[in-house]
């Protein structure tokens, strides 16, 4: 099968041609495997589709124009309402993200206690300090203001999940820059829980090149030079 280890990008399929030839064409969005209510994405268009082979395929068959262009998965589910952001909420985004990052940290620690396979034995070593520093807060929703006096007091525990969380994002290619699109599996997941990582995203790349490098990440997560 010529299409066996051809790889073609999200929205198109390989197609064999009469000469036994693979070429990459657009996936057609009707021919689409059928999908789950929870597999629906919203597009940057604020349609519904039913997956992201339909988003992807649809973009595709938009290619070289405007709306093809702008075409782009905004966030996971169905469209829904999702509030402006205030400057006070943007201002306060950083506090929550850096203890969610923490804690999922936390959680891959704690599964790697019992069944390794989260956290290379380098990771595991930097998580554990913050792990033992960490069990007089306990994980769940906390008061602005004690997130803010934590992050103070216990600065460092908070460096290491900023930086993991970049590696982990700096992909495709791994270049210590963050594209649109390796930002887009984390955004996309947590725009309907969190309404102001748009505007945050948007705020990080200090000098609008469309790219956000380590030290424009830290600096919207409140880490020092």
């Amino acid at each position: 099968d010529p299409c066996r280890y051809f790889h073609c990008k999200r929205g198109k399929v390989c197609h064999v041609d009469k000469h036994g030839k693979p070429s990459c064409i657009c996936q057609d969005p009707t021919a689409c495997p059928s999908t789950k209510d929870y597999e629906r994405v919203c597009g940057t268009d604020n349609k519904t589709y039913d997956g992201t082979c339909q988003l992807f395929g649809t973009k595709c068959q938009l290619e070289g124009t405007k709306m093809g262009r702008q075409l782009h998965l905004d966030y996971m589910g169905s469209c829904k309402y999702i509030p402006h952001c205030t400057d006070y909420e943007v201002d306060q985004f950083p506090l929550r993200m850096r203890d969610w990052l923490k804690n999922i940290l936390m959680q891959y620690y704690e599964h790697d206690l019992d069944t390794s396979g989260y956290l290379t034995e380098k990771q595991r070593t930097k998580v554990k300090k913050i792990y033992e520093n960490n069990k007089r807060l306990v994980a769940g929703n906390h008061t602005v203001e004690l997130l803010l006096h934590d992050f103070e007091k216990n600065y460092h525990m908070y460096v290491y999940p900023v930086h993991w969380q970049f590696h982990q994002l700096d992909q495709h290619p791994v270049d210590r820059l963050l594209t649109h699109s390796e930002l887009a599996p984390l955004r996309a997941s947590l725009v309907p829980m969190e309404h102001c990582i748009t505007r945050f995203f948007q705020e990080c790349d200090g000098d609008q090149d469309k790219l956000i490098d380590l030290k424009e990440w830290c600096h919207c997560f409140g880490i020092k030079e």
